[in-house]
C-alpha cells in the first residue's frame, strides 16, 4: 500500500495500528514535511549503480526516497517495534533490506562487502537522532570504509561543529574527523515543525564527499584519532593538559613538540590545524 508518510492523520493511524509509541530515549522523530526527504535523496550523487546505507528507517519516509534512486537499500534500524510498520510501507520496493541492529556495534566493513558486492558505489544517508550524532559520524570516519558519501539531517548545532574548520572556535575532534576523511557543506535547513513530534531545536541537513585517497599521511590513524579525541577531550584545558591527563604523556614532551611547531604551550586544540596536528601526531611517535 502506498501510504502517505507525510500526512499526520496517515501517520498516526499507521502507528497506533502498529501499537508503536515515541520513544525519547531514542530519540524518535519522524519527517512530516513532503520535501525533505526528496531532497535528501536527490543530494546524494546516486544512480542505479548506487547502494545505500540507511541508519535508522523510522517509518521509511527518507527510505523510500533512497529506494527510488539507488539500486540497493540497506537500513539499519535498532527498535524492533517498527518492523510491522516498515513492512507495510517499504513492502513495494524489492531493492530494500532491513537489518537488526545498533550501528555502533555493527561491522561495517563486513555488511558493506556482503550487501553491497555488485554495487559501484556506496554511500550513507541517514536523518539521525541527535543523541547520537556524533558517535555515528565518527564511527563512519575513523575506519577507512568503502564509503563516498555522507549524507545526514542533524541538529543545527551539531552541523556547524561538523562543518566547522580547524583552528576555528566552533572545531572540535568531530571536525577534524570530518576534515581528515573529507569535505563538508551545509545544504538546507529544516524547521523543527517539519518532525512529528516537534523537537525543541531545528535542523540541517549536510553532505560529506569523501577522499578516494588519504590527503594527509600519518602512521597510524588509531593514534591519530586518539589524539584528536584527547585534544578536545577538556576543552577549558590547554591542549598539553588535555592530552597529558587523557593518554597519559609526559607534558613536558608536549611542550617540547609545541615548541618544535611554532606554538605556545598554553594553547588550546581549536587553534590548531590539520596540518599541526598530523605534525603533532608524528612528533609524538
Amino acid at each position: 500500500m502506498d501510504y502517505n508518510l507525510c500526512d499526520i492523520n496517515t501517520v498516526e493511524q499507521l502507528l497506533k495500528k502498529n501499537g508503536f509509541k515515541f520513544s525519547k530515549a531514542l530519540g524518535q522523530n519522524f519527517i512530516i514535511d513532503e520535501n525533505v526527504c526528496p531532497n535528501m535523496a536527490a543530494a546524494l550523487d546516486a544512480d542505479k549503480n548506487t547502494g545505500v546505507i540507511e541508519i535508522g528507517a523510522g517509518i521509511g519516509v527518507l527510505t523510500k526516497e533512497l529506494c527510488k534512486v539507488a539500486k540497493r537499500v540497506v537500513s539499519i534500524e535498532l527498535d524492533k517495534r517498527l518492523y510491522p510498520v516498515l513492512e507495510e510501507t517499504l513492502g513495494d520496493f524489492d531493492n530494500f533490506e532491513l537489518v537488526e541492529g545498533d550501528v555502533l556495534k555493527i561491522d561495517l566493513e563486513e555488511l558493506i562487502g556482503e550487501k553491497f558486492s555488485d554495487c559501484e558505489s556506496v554511500k550513507v544517508c541517514a536523518n539521525l537522532p541527535y543523541y547520537i550524532t556524533s558517535p555515528v559520524i565518527m564511527r563512519l570516519l575513523e575506519v577507512q570504509l568503502k564509503i563516498d558519501e555522507i549524507v545526514v539531517m542533524v541538529q543545527k548545532e551539531a552541523a556547524e561543529r561538523l562543518t566547522a574548520k580547524l583552528g576555528t572556535r566552533e572545531s572540535g575532534a568531530i571536525s577534524a574527523a570530518v576534515q581528515y576523511r573529507g569535505e563538508a557543506e551545509r545544504l538546507f535547513e529544516v524547521g523543527r515543525e517539519c518532525y512529528l513530534p516537534s523537537p525543541k531545536v531545528d535542523s540541517e541537513v549536510i553532505k560529506i564527499r569523501l577522499y578516494s585517497k588519504p590527503v594527509y599521511s600519518v602512521e597510524s590513524e588509531k593514534d591519530f584519532f586518539n589524539l584528536i579525541r584527547a585534544a578536545f577531550a577538556q576543552r577549558r584545558k590547554t591542549l598539553v593538559n588535555s592530552v597529558s591527563s587523557t593518554l597519559g604523556i609526559p607534558k613536558k614532551k608536549l611542550e617540547t613538540a609545541l615548541y618544535e611547531l611554532g606554538l605556545d604551550n598554553s594553547v588550546r586544540a581549536e587553534k590548531l590545524t590539520m596540518e599541526d596536528f598530523v605534525k603533532l601526531n608524528e612528533y609524538l611517535k
